[in-house]
């Protein structure tokens, strides 16, 4: 569930189809701390998005522990291609999520031709109805947001739906990502779980898990302020484990999709629980 993101992957509350807080809790040490390499690759491209060609590579590290937290180190970098010039975009996120006390700290650096371009940091914590959260950069100051879950609890909450079979929720996400200081809505749609076909492109770079069944799921990203039919700021697809290891990624921004193929899967160690 990548948005800062998988965009790696991860709500307020879904009524009857929502994980409970309990079911997720016992299902966060199903999760596998792992380092995952993507190779990125523009599929299509609007006239409007001014972009001729774009390559880059995407690498998502997950390590910890549901009892000593869960930390993310997820980096994005780009060679965009304008048919004017050629930039370089690289973008770093590190997080850390306490699933059991209910906190989110959250740092993204952007670099453009490896010049710094903007910098967010901060903390969240969940304040039973709310989430208060707390800027450092680009400036210091407080917001209260509406409740929402955090990128590890979403991503358990995904895969809880995907095993008692719901095909579609909505929920509410907060992930430190732009400014830091909004939320957005989602919808998942979880297809059946399947296994790999013989012409699944990357299903062999997913090592011990290479024939193991995955969900097909979609996850599209709102404004918290969207109404009616609004479109999608983002759409993201892609092939689900039930551990939280993902391939086969396909990220839709409007203008332009990206697909990321996997390249290379490494398992790492667990976090140590005392």
């Amino acid at each position: 569930m990548f948005r800062t993101s998988f965009a790696t992957v991860a709500i307020a509350a879904f009524g009857t189809l929502g994980a409970t807080a309990a079911s997720a809790q016992a299902a966060a040490g199903s999760l596998i701390p792992h380092r995952a390499v993507y190779d990125l690759q523009l599929k299509d491209a609007s006239e409007r998005s001014g972009i001729s060609g774009m390559y880059g590579r995407m690498v998502y590290e997950f390590l910890g522990s549901e009892c000593a937290g869960y930390t993310t180190n997820f980096r994005f970098v780009t060679s965009i291609d304008t048919g004017e010039d050629t930039r370089l975009t690289d973008q770093q996120t590190t997080t850390f999520e306490d699933l059991k006390g209910g906190k989110f700290r959250f740092e993204t650096k952007t670099f453009t031709d490896e010049q710094l371009d903007k910098q967010v940091s901060g903390a969240a914590e969940d304040e039973e109805d709310k989430l208060k959260v707390e800027l450092n950069q680009p400036d210091k100051r407080e917001v209260e947001l509406a409740d929402g879950r955090f990128p590890t609890a979403h991503m358990l909450d995904v895969i809880e739906n995907a095993r008692k079979g719901p095909t579609f929720f909505e929920a509410r996400v907060f992930d430190g990502s732009d400014n830091g200081d909004k939320t957005l809505l989602t919808t998942t749609v979880v297809g059946k779980q399947d296994t790999p076909k013989a012409d699944d492109a990357d299903a062999a770079k997913a090592g011990e898990f290479a024939k193991s069944p995955f969900w097909p799921v979609t996850i599209a990203y709102f404004n918290d302020t969207s109404t009616g039919d609004s479109l999608p700021i983002y759409r993201m697809s892609f092939k689900l484990y039930e551990n939280g290891i993902t391939r086969d990624l396909t990220m839709d921004y409007g203008d332009f999709v990206l697909t990321g193929r996997l390249s290379k899967l490494e398992l790492l160690g667990p976090g140590e629980c005392h």
